[in-house]
């Protein structure tokens, strides 16, 4: 097909920036990433057949036949050109942004199941799954490369979606994977310590954050967290038309929370009361940026509020289970040190007196090491006992990352006799079950639980990842085996 770039007509039968993907005829685009380079690639791409090559320095050989463009960014190239090959289909869908350190996947998937319930004919781009209606197709990032991102978003047309709910995470943007999309609107959920492995300071991450709002078109709508100190940033110098929710402060959207227990929590949305079965004032916070989204869009709040009733938890976040001996289990995705806090005091707030708090929990390897400290010392002192173990070691050895974690804790005497150390995960979730105190039948049919066990870090993934291999491993799956 011909696509029109920087003035120049290009035939092309493809795009990507994979030499091994290169089909004949071809565009291929030489991206500097972190850990290889593009541009050394691109012999080989035309090996394969490509005809057109995108680059931010020419190569020393040029070949008869091939034409070379050069600019100044080709990550900016390569979403600028993955767009016009699949014909701009963000402005053919209703897409909104949800991005945040925490919240942006339930906050996604729920919208998206809001809206299928609605009848509507609707995307997901999310960290757990994509989805096309009711077809699934496996998640590689949480939001995938321009070229990926842009082909998921024409299939969302061709297959009758109006809207596309997508996670933003702030990689994708500086990494420019969302140029050229045209977003309906945006959300920002919250923004804590995380992913300062990549982006070094907080300001730089705060900074990749507001990169979405600050590319949102007039027109479109800016919704933000008023209970975040960051959430104004977000929006300064928006084009889009900002509004705010909350639980604490002034908002054009608010929420209380009036009752909260295992099996549900009663909120007051706008003024309106509303049973939902959700936990926690983290889940108060999604769901009440997924209505104040739906009525952005121009959904009715009455549906909304009656739909919000029936949507249900999203796989691997405070996914909990009550045994039949009374012990309940919960799994869920907290990595950082806000969500683990959340979470804790989550449980905490609905807990009996006599209820214990056992924590199983890890850090994952080749990611930022300095919540290492923070999320143990959270984890001992919001548990009765915590079990540190292993996360995702990745390229790093378990047990140096649970060393960085114990620095955290160490030489603090309060903390004596409430922690130890598991390597291994299976055996620190087998160890807690263990540990935990049951009920008799009586106590469970009155409600009247056993301790309350949190398996913290993995959520939804089932698999472990050491030294570059994946072994299949679901804390659920696992926690389940022992429960009895």
């Amino acid at each position: 097909m011909e696509i029109c770039f920087l003035n120049r007509v290009i035939n092309l039968s493809g795009v990507t920036f994979d030499s091994c993907e290169v089909v004949a005829g071809g565009l291929f685009v030489a991206i500097k990433g972190t850990k290889s380079d593009g541009h050394n690639f691109i012999d080989s791409a035309i090996e394969k057949g490509a005809t057109t090559i995108i680059c931010q320095w020419l190569p020393k050989v040029l070949h008869d036949g091939v034409e070379y463009i050069e600019v100044e960014h080709s990550d900016k190239a390569l979403a600028q050109v993955a767009s016009l090959f699949y014909g701009e289909p963000s402005k053919k869908i209703k897409l909104v942004g949800i991005t945040g350190t925490n919240g942006k996947t339930t906050t996604a998937t729920l919208l998206y199941d809001l809206f299928r319930k609605l009848g509507f004919g609707v995307g997901l781009i999310s960290t757990v799954i994509y989805k096309i209606n009711d077809t699934e197709i496996a998640s590689s990032h949480t939001t995938p490369d321009a070229v990926k991102l842009n082909k998921l978003l024409s299939e969302m047309v061709a297959q009758g979606c109006s809207y596309c709910f997508m996670e933003v995470s702030s990689h994708s943007v500086c990494q420019h994977r969302i140029e050229s999309l045209e977003f309906t609107g945006a959300l920002f959920t919250n923004i804590t310590h995380d992913h300062l492995d990549y982006h070094h300071t907080f300001a730089h991450y705060i900074a990749a954050k507001k990169g979405l709002f600050d590319a949102l078109p007039k027109g479109a709508f800016a919704l933000y967290n008023g209970d975040d100190r960051n959430g104004k940033v977000m929006i300064q110098n928006s084009a889009a038309t900002a509004k705010s929710f909350g639980l604490k402060m002034m908002a054009d959207y608010r929420c209380k929370v009036i009752e909260s227990m295992f099996g549900g929590m009663q909120l007051m949305i706008d003024s309106k009361e509303v049973w939902v079965r959700f936990i926690g004032g983290f889940n108060a916070y999604n769901l009440l940026g997924v209505y104040a989204t739906a009525v952005e869009l121009g959904v009715d709040k009455e549906q909304v509020l009656c739909q919000i009733s029936l949507l249900e938890s999203v796989v691997g976040r405070f996914d909990y289970q009550i045994s039949p001996q009374g012990v309940v289990a919960i799994v869920d995705y907290a990595h950082t040190p806000d969500a683990l806090e959340n979470v804790l005091s989550t449980i905490d707030g609905i807990r009996r007196p006599s209820q214990r708090i056992i924590t199983v929990v890890g850090c994952g390897g080749d990611r930022d090491a300095t919540k290492r400290p923070i999320m143990a010392k959270i984890a001992v002192e919001a548990s009765d006992i915590a079990i540190l173990t292993s996360d995702n070691p990745r390229f790093e050895e378990p047990n140096a990352i649970l060393e960085d974690m114990l620095k955290g804790v160490a030489g603090e005497a309060s903390y004596a006799g409430k922690y130890i150390v598991i390597t291994d995960r299976a055996q620190a979730i087998a160890t807690a079950v263990m540990m935990a105190k049951k009920s008799d039948a009586e106590a469970i049919k009155k409600g009247l639980y056993g301790d309350i066990i949190l398996i913290a870090g993995k959520g939804h993934e089932n698999y472990q990842d050491s030294q570059g291999v994946k072994v299949h491993f679901d804390d659920k799956e696992v926690v389940n085996s022992h429960l009895i």
